[in-house]
């Protein structure tokens, strides 16, 4: 037998064209396309047939049947007639040879066998078409080799319909909805990472139906846990402290435990570890370890340094008294500063060098020296008399007392000159 099938876009047809055996009457018989069809639901399913009956004989009607065990003088039930089929299937033959039949947006109910019924103008002139051909409606389903899998390890994910669909079938895979490049009815995922978990179905090229989604499940060890201190900071003597391990992974994990390091067993269980009324002998590097079915990973370690009173006063007197330094350190130098600026202000004094115009002569200078006893006659100043006191008159003269003598005073213009302010 030669079977051909043709596929086009929606709606979906196939179209099956089998040349089979007629009836063993060579003057009667229907010839069916195939046995079987394999059609996506939803799709368009065209049949093609033919059939043949002893010339003189005239045809009178022709239908399709799914009906074949039925009682004696009771005629099978036509497909037109049923409210089921009758606004989906439609008759593409004639009353001469050919029984050509479609039937439009198949669904899993329509899975039957079907028979062509024709009927002549002759009282026994019927033929009733066995054996009839069998129509198979079909889903698609995403099948894997393991629905969990592990990271690094391969898998392949299968589109497979209950019956098999014609090789010219164009397969279109998705994952999340996002069409992929991949286009036989397998897909396969080397070394999966866990991106690659996601729900992934597939589709016929040209026809709307999608596989339902497929959920394909990456397991992975934990990743590197990180532990978080509670609460961060300074830790004192009698506090209490919550350590936290987190890790990522796939399925969950499972099993925390908690180390000290240079202690061989372990401190304790749970994700979280607690210490209360914490002492000195707490401090210390811990580390947890994160483990599920697919392993294990161990964290960094964390140090756990607890103070005593004493420290902290220690600390606090360390830091006052280097507050008091750089407050001291911090005067000194706003002293230094202040001096220097003060000197720079007295140093704006001009000296000149001495001129004859800025500085007098020697002569002139000692013109203008005169003794005391000089300017005291020439003021015509008389001193009081206060009775028996001794007036500053016989005070002097008693005093035997001789004015200075300037003659001998070598006084030269270089030696003596005198300074003007601007």
């Amino acid at each position: 037998m030669v079977m051909s099938i043709m596929l086009a876009p929606p709606p979906l047809i196939f179209l099956f064209m089998i040349h089979g055996v007629y009836s063993a009457d060579d003057e009667w018989g229907v010839n069916y396309s195939s046995s079987s069809i394999c059609a996506l639901k939803g799709s368009t399913v065209i049949i093609n047939c033919t059939y043949k009956y002893p010339t003189g004989y005239k045809i009178v009607n022709v239908f399709w049947t799914k009906t074949d065990g039925i009682p004696p003088n009771e005629e099978h039930p036509d497909l037109f007639n049923d409210i089921k089929y009758s606004q989906r299937i439609q008759y593409l033959g004639d009353k001469h040879h050919d029984c050509t039949m479609r039937l439009t947006d198949v669904r899993p109910t329509d899975s039957h066998k079907y028979y062509f019924r024709f009927i002549t103008d002759i009282p026994d002139g019927k033929w009733f078409g066995k054996p009839g051909l069998t129509l198979n409606i079909t889903d698609l389903q995403v099948e894997s080799s393991g629905e969990t899998v592990t990271e690094g390890h391969s898998v392949t994910l299968t589109c497979k319909s209950r019956c098999s669909l014609t090789d010219r079938s164009t397969f279109i895979w998705f994952k999340n909805t996002q069409s992929l490049s991949e286009r036989n009815n397998q897909l396969i995922l080397q070394s999966v990472r866990r991106e690659d978990a996601s729900n992934y179905s597939c589709a016929v090229q040209g026809h709307k139906l999608t596989s339902p989604h497929q959920y394909l499940n990456v397991i992975y060890a934990p990743d590197k846990p990180v532990i978080s201190i509670n609460p961060s900071g300074v830790i004192m003597e009698g506090d209490s402290v919550n350590l936290t391990c987190s890790s990522e992974s796939n399925p969950p994990v499972q099993i925390y435990s908690w180390f000290k390091e240079n202690e061989r067993s372990s401190v304790g269980s749970g994700q979280t570890y607690s210490i209360t009324n914490i002492n000195s002998s707490h401090s210390g590097w811990f580390y947890c370890e994160a483990q599920n079915e697919v392993g294990s990973q161990r964290s960094a370690a964390v140090s756990l340094n607890v103070k005593g009173n004493m420290v902290i006063l220690q600390t606090v007197i360390g830091v006052l008294i280097f507050v008091a330094a750089v407050f001291i350190v911090v005067m000194i130098i706003w002293r230094i500063s202040w001096m220097k600026k003060r000197n720079n202000s007295k140093s704006q004094t001009v000296h000149r060098s001495p001129s004859h115009n800025s500085h007098k002569t020697c002569d002139d200078l000692y013109e203008n020296l005169r003794t005391a006893d000089d300017r005291y006659k020439e003021s015509n100043f008389s001193p009081p008399v206060y009775g028996n006191n001794p007036t500053a008159d016989d005070r002097y003269e008693e005093s035997n007392w001789s004015p200075p003598v300037y003659g001998n005073i070598s006084l030269s213009a270089s030696d003596i000159y005198v300074t003007f302010d601007p």
